[in-house]
């Protein structure tokens, strides 16, 4: 890996160790009010409080994930994980999606039920709880939005806490119009729409994290883009097997093959190469095979 390289991963290592101050704040706002919010719900008889906590109290599981997984990346790579623990994150992000989307589909289940037999709920107390709430999961997100882009992890985390902070929106909601209407449907109504909204974050999480583990293409990479700009490269005849994967959120990594026929001037072709890819496509892990001919003709590999 080059010096820029090296500096890119500083740079991310930096970031994590950022991200995991973050995570600890967040956590320590979390179990306060999942606390405050669960006595609030059994004391109001509110279906869109309780199901906040009961997101809350998985959000908390999900922090903790969270801090466990960035310590483990942090960790140097050894002699048996050479690329380190980067892919914990991604387990781990996996996990907090694949919470979420059981979390929506269980308030879900108890909205029905609400909808079936509703409840007498008080109105005015649960306004009170749900705005504490939501100033608690306003700060936690602004804390976790600051680095959550750099990590798949900290999204996770991140997508969890918009959660509570759609949950105590439509908490909110719910307790004005039980308020001015005594209209109690609006609280299972209001957590079905809360539901709707966690599934959609929580599966892109899950098809994201996914995407890595099997080692798919990067969103931002276009393979045969990337192919004409190393082609482009002066002394290059053909580029193939070209392969392009995800280590964690922010290192990506690339092999191929690039045919020289020229005897000269190899070692600066192949510093171009490297240059083209961490430049263009971000690319931090990059190796490529120099060959004097293309050992599979019969494929369109060639650029000109």
């Amino acid at each position: 890996m080059g010096q820029g390289g090296r500096e890119e991963l500083a740079e991310l290592a930096l970031g994590r160790r950022k991200g995991t101050r973050s995570l600890r704040i967040a956590l320590l706002i979390t179990a306060i009010f999942l606390m405050v919010e669960f006595v609030g719900g059994l004391w109001t008889n509110s279906l869109a409080l309780l199901a906040d906590a009961g997101h809350m109290l998985t959000d908390a599981a999900a922090l903790s994930l969270s801090l466990f997984a960035m310590g483990f990346i942090l960790r140097p790579a050894t002699s048996e994980k050479t690329y380190g623990y980067f892919r914990v994150e991604i387990l781990a992000a996996l996990i907090n999606g694949s919470a979420l989307l059981v979390i929506a589909f269980f308030i879900l289940y108890e909205a029905y039920q609400r909808f079936l037999q509703p409840e007498a709920i008080k109105s005015l107390e649960m306004l009170v709880i749900a705005a504490a709430g939501l100033v608690a999961n306003l700060t936690c997100a602004r804390i976790l939005h600051q680095c959550e882009v750099d990590s798949l992890n900290i999204r996770g985390a991140y997508l969890h806490v918009i959660g509570d902070v759609l949950g105590s929106v439509g908490a909110i909601l719910a307790s004005l119009v039980i308020l001015f209407w005594k209209a109690y449907w609006a609280d299972p109504a209001i957590s079905v729409l809360v539901s709707f909204l966690i599934l959609y974050s929580a599966w892109k999480l899950v098809k994201d994290a996914v995407l890595v583990l099997l080692e798919g293409t990067p969103s931002h990479v276009n393979l045969a883009a990337m192919k004409q700009a190393l082609c482009k490269v002066a002394g290059v005849d053909s580029v193939h097997d070209l392969h392009v994967w995800t280590l964690t959120a922010g290192v990506h990594a690339m092999t191929c093959h690039a045919v020289v026929a020229q005897a000269n001037g190899r070692r600066r072709i192949l510093e171009q190469l490297i240059s083209v890819s961490r430049e263009q496509f971000n690319i931090l892990h990059a190796t490529i095979q120099i060959e004097h001919e293309n050992p599979c003709p019969n494929e369109t590999t060639f650029c000109h």
